[in-house]
């Protein structure tokens, strides 16, 4: 192996490893970001308070009118105020301190606690007949999905997944005793509509439904009925026939006889813990996250995997979705959400009892376009259901208004490589399972598939190292003859004609090497992401999609874990393997320091990759054991006295010299003579 080859090789290795280390050092930057923000938290602490807000004259007025008619409001507010002449007076509980009412306005707390009063009194008085009732469940389901409804918010509270298994243990997969996949469970998923103004609330949390019209087990709609002047406001939940949609629209009457009609707008809030379904949960965070896509944009972005992250936008956001490696819950709005969302998210510490149930606490805060006048003034689409590719495609164009891109949800990669996958990797893969194979049999064929289409990339690297060896003993002379650092120039000209005359190219042994990059790394995003290796088991691993941890280990290893992979151990042999086939070829006087950090180089790679699917180990294992027997085999095919025949009929043949040689060689012939330059000049100085 020559030198250049090695260079390739360390080249490739160092983008591997850079790629693998981006990877993992986002939950440093992650941590570093977050601890930012809390220390400008802690700054802005420091700053000059900012002014408090006060009552205005319509809220004196209005705690006036609450007093006269001692509303039932005042007791659960904690107050205790009375009305002396024109003046109020008493207090009123803050958190477990009483605030007088003459102090109320230099306590922003005491303000609020008021104005949660007057709020109170607004909805005890419009929505009276909706603050109480019984908590029930309406279900609907279909060949894809089932999810509950409950009359207390009027929100989804359940959503089932037909046909996959949540895998929370080594021990789910051995007794097939493992539950249904929930990405919505009671309890972890919250959302509620709000209408805001100076003196009204109206939060559907708060409020208990009535199920109307339903239609079997498709349709449903949650109805706020008992409102005053015929008003009525109502969700209306369908779900999409065969598919894992639910079409939620908000439908109303008379809303503007009981609310101000001057608001335009409406809040949504989102929170959801985002279910663990993996037994791999260290490796499933990496691929957990709120998504989200602007309007009119093809890219989707994105808040950190690793640690607690939020932002702020202020574009219009077509659609947001808490992200997990295999599932994802979206929701999609008709129109779009506007402006001003905020998305956060928070990461469990392994201190908390969260830690083992849950991935991340995601909170979106958003609005959209609201009008009394409209009978329905806004509709969405609520996605429940798995991260597959050719599904998510079918449903890119559900929306009217544009492209969806929720394919996106995939993980497949930066641009170059996630076309690799979507255009080569996941049709040949697809159009393989149809045969009917164990998925083992299935990588094992796409990696025999993919390693014969890079034949001719892999044999004209071995070609230019044969070539490389056999001039190996020329370049020696070449060094001998010119050993002074002053003959550099001229050293590496002799050389480059040998090279020139010989028809080799120095970076023969590098570049095809590094043409075949960028399925490697494709690859290293496909099998994570893969869905259909989600379960499947082969030999001793139980599932392909994640750790074949069959070694425990009592403590845990930074980077490595607690465990060790069998297909990760096999495919870190072979490549000690593999290192050692190629350092065959290679003289023991050549770059002596380069082979220990060879062999170095797979010890890392089992490092990094015990931890990652186990399909991915097992497809480089396959991998590296094909391209040991095709370097046996170029071997047995390229004869070296041919390889030197080849070479000594190419230097007899003329050699036009190329624009670029006849440059390289001038600047080359002006640096050397700038040498002889300076060395006189040194020696007059002497």
């Amino acid at each position: 192996m020559d030198k250049n080859t090695v260079i390739g090789m360390l080249l490739m290795c160092a983008v591997i490893f850079g790629f693998m280390y981006c990877q993992s050092d986002n939950n440093k930057e992650a941590a570093k970001q977050a601890n930012n923000k809390q220390t400008e938290k802690k700054a802005d602490n420091t700053k000059p308070a900012a002014p408090i807000d006060t009552l205005s004259q319509d809220d004196w007025a209005k705690l006036a009118d609450i007093i006269a008619k001692n509303d039932s409001a005042l007791v659960d507010g904690g107050v205790n105020i009375k009305q002396v002449g024109n003046k109020l007076t008493g207090t009123i509980k803050v958190g477990n301190s009483t605030v007088s009412l003459d102090s109320v306005n230099t306590d922003v707390n005491a303000v609020d606690a008021v104005k949660q009063v007057i709020t109170k009194h607004n909805q005890a008085q419009m929505f009276s007949g909706c603050l109480k009732g019984n908590d029930q469940t309406i279900t609907l389901k279909n060949d894809s999905i089932k999810i509950e409804i409950s009359t207390k918010g009027g929100m989804i509270t359940r959503a089932t997944l037909n046909g996959y298994k949540a895998y929370h243990s080594q021990e789910d997969y051995k007794t097939n005793n493992s539950v249904p996949v929930e990405l919505v469970s009671p309890g972890n998923n919250n959302y509620s509509f709000i209408l805001n103004n100076r003196d009204q609330s109206f939060d559907t949390k708060d409020f208990y439904f009535v199920p109307e019209n339903q239609q079997g087990d498709s349709t449903v709609t949650m109805s706020l009925v008992n409102l005053p002047n015929g008003a009525k406001w109502s969700i209306k939940y369908t779900l999409v026939k065969g598919s894992y949609m639910v079409r939620m629209e908000i439908l109303q009457q008379n809303m503007d006889k009981i609310m101000h009609n001057n608001i335009t707008s409406m809040n949504f809030h989102w929170n959801q813990k985002m279910q663990r379904q993996e037994a791999g949960k260290q490796f499933e965070d990496r691929y957990s996250a709120l998504y989200w896509k602007l309007q009119g944009e093809d890219d989707v972005e994105n808040l950190s995997e690793n640690g607690n992250d939020d932002k702020n936008v202020n574009d219009k956001v077509k659609w947001i979705s808490a992200k997990s490696q295999f599932f994802s819950s979206v929701i999609i709005a008709n129109e779009c959400f506007s402006g001003d969302t905020r998305f956060e998210s928070k990461a469990y510490k392994d201190s908390q009892k969260e830690y083992q149930t849950y991935l991340k606490d995601v909170d979106v805060y958003t609005g959209f376009n609201y009008s009394y006048s409209n009978p329905a003034p806004a509709s969405f689409f609520f996605y429940f259901g798995p991260n597959r590719y050719d599904l998510l495609s079918s449903y890119d164009k559900f929306s009217s208004n544009e492209d969806l891109h929720l394919t996106r949800l995939v993980s497949l990669g930066w641009k170059l490589f996630r076309w690799i996958n979507s255009g080569i990797v996941m049709p040949v893969f697809n159009w393989l399972c149809k045969f009917g194979w164990s998925l083992g049999i299935v990588i094992l064929v796409l990696t025999i598939l993919l390693k014969l289409v890079l034949w001719p990339l892999t044999y004209k690297s071995y070609m230019s190292q044969a070539k490389m060896k056999i001039l190996q003993p020329d370049i020696q002379a070449i060094n001998e003859k010119y050993p002074d650092q002053a003959d550099a120039m001229k050293k590496q000209q002799k050389v480059m004609e040998l090279y020139k005359q010989a028809g080799a190219n120095p970076m023969g042994g590098c570049l095809p090497m590094l043409l075949q990059m960028p399925f490697l790394i494709a690859m290293f995003w496909f099998f994570p992401s893969s869905i259909d290796l989600r379960g499947q088991s082969f030999l001793w691993a139980p599932d392909l999609s994640a750790p074949d941890a069959l070694i425990s280990l009592p403590f845990s290893i930074p980077f490595l874990g607690d465990h060790l992979s069998i297909f990760c151990l096999l495919m870190t042999v072979t490549n000690i393997a593999y290192t050692y086939v190629n350092m065959q070829s290679q003289s023991s006087s050549s770059m002596p320091g380069m082979k220990w950090m060879m062999y170095l180089m797979p010890i890392m790679f089992l490092v990094f990759f015990n931890t990652y699917a186990s399909g991915l180990s097992y497809y480089y294992f396959v991998s590296l054991l094909i391209t040991i027997l095709q370097t046996f085999l170029t071997r047995m095919m390229v004869k070296e006295d041919k390889v030197r025949a080849v070479m000594a009929e190419n230097a007899k043949k003329p050699k036009k010299k190329s624009g670029f040689m006849a440059r390289l060689e001038e600047a080359q012939r002006r640096q050397q003579q700038a040498l002889k330059e300076q060395q006189k000049r040194n020696n007059k100085r002497r």
